[in-house]
């Protein structure tokens, strides 16, 4: 018995070297994440971000970076869709390493579907490939709109979005990636030719599964996701940010259970259903909060008690950039706004519960 555990043992070890992305499914459980969510910095302000990490974060116990990368990166795929102060794949290999060394697990983010403009700035994607657009007719100073999304239906669109994905999972040696979709609220739209008319859960919930059928089933990485398209607003009643009042919500039903669900929450209150209703679906959850400190706990305690076996632990989203971030944990925020100070409080504040109180071991 002992010898064929030994030779289990020494299979499940070669095949970690040969493919560590294909072994990652059939992993043991690991301990719970404390995570912190990172907007990628201008490539000169990454040696900041990097002390941080090894000054603050990782002797304070995060196990997790998910790095929001976008359009912030030099691709070679397609290098018309840098944006300044692109990261190079060489900084990326660097911060990757950093990283590991401190026993981080590192997910790049890029958003996918929504959040293609912010303001009166369209996105690389949709500025230099218009027929991608799910609003073509809208100006391009963006009026009256949250922010653009690319139409899912396009038929060149994901020959474009794959590549960027493989660059990131390469560069970053990733064996995840999180795909955002969060606040998708131009989706079915009437200017688009394709969507127009059509299931908005249905569009929503192909977008996911070509993603993961890219991710999960030929790259075979974990593929983590936003989670408010995914709620019905009328059941759970966040709001329509927090959830959906876009008909995106029956999506839940249309997509695979293996993707981890960040399920997002930055307002306190005595219950968060959405934590036990994905559990209920057969998804991991990954509660995220934000730089309420009071709301931040509130989430994490609620989530812990809920717990059913499927809280993977917690993310500190930031949404500021890294650098300021890097700042304040350093001491050398005295110039940093509100925010980031507000952050960073509730950040130590999860931190310091997750270390006395850990949530439960992913299953």
């Amino acid at each position: 018995m002992k010898a064929r555990l030994r030779l289990l043992i020494l299979a499940w070890l070669a095949a970690c070297t040969l493919n560590p992305r294909s072994a990652l499914a059939g992993s043991p459980p690991g301990p719970p994440w404390r995570g912190v969510h990172l907007m990628a910095p201008d490539a000169a302000r990454l040696p900041l971000v990097q002390r941080a990490v090894v000054e603050r974060l990782a002797p304070q116990g995060v196990n997790l970076i998910v790095f929001e990368i976008n359009y912030r990166f030099a691709w070679r795929s397609h290098p018309e869709l840098a944006q300044p102060g692109a990261l190079t794949r060489e900084q990326a290999r660097e911060f990757a390493s950093v990283c590991r060394s401190n026993h981080i697990r590192l997910i790049p983010l890029f958003n996918c579907l929504g959040h293609q403009s912010w303001a009166k700035q369209t996105a690389p994607l949709l500025a230099k490939y218009p027929e991608f657009d799910e609003t073509p007719r809208i100006p391009p100073d963006n009026p009256g709109i949250y922010c653009r999304s690319w139409c899912p239906q396009h038929p060149e669109v994901n020959t474009v979005v794959f590549a960027l994905m493989d660059e990131l999972l390469e560069a970053f040696a990733a064996d995840a990636l999180h795909v955002g979709m969060d606040e998708v609220f131009l989706i079915g739209h009437e200017q688009c030719e394709r969507c127009r008319g059509q299931d908005p859960a249905k569009l929503f919930a192909r977008a996911v599964n070509d993603y993961h059928r890219h991710l999960v089933g030929e790259r075979r990485v974990e593929m983590l996701m936003w989670g408010d398209r995914l709620l019905d607003d009328a059941t759970m009643k966040y709001g329509e940010w927090e959830a959906s009042r876009n008909g995106t919500a029956p999506a839940i039903e249309l997509i695979p259970k293996d993707i981890i669900i960040c399920d997002w929450h930055y307002e306190p209150r005595a219950e968060y259903p959405s934590v036990p209703f994905f559990q209920e679906r057969g998804f991991r959850v990954l509660p995220s909060s934000w730089r309420n400190r009071d709301a931040a706990l509130a989430l994490l305690d609620y989530a812990r008690a809920q717990n059913r076996g499927k809280v993977v632990g917690h993310l500190c989203t930031t949404w500021v950039g890294a650098d300021q971030i890097a700042r304040v944990l350093l001491g050398e925020g005295e110039t940093a706004g509100e925010q980031p100070r507000q952050v960073v409080d509730a950040l130590k504040a999860c931190l310091a519960r997750l270390a006395a109180e850990p949530v439960h071991p992913r299953d």
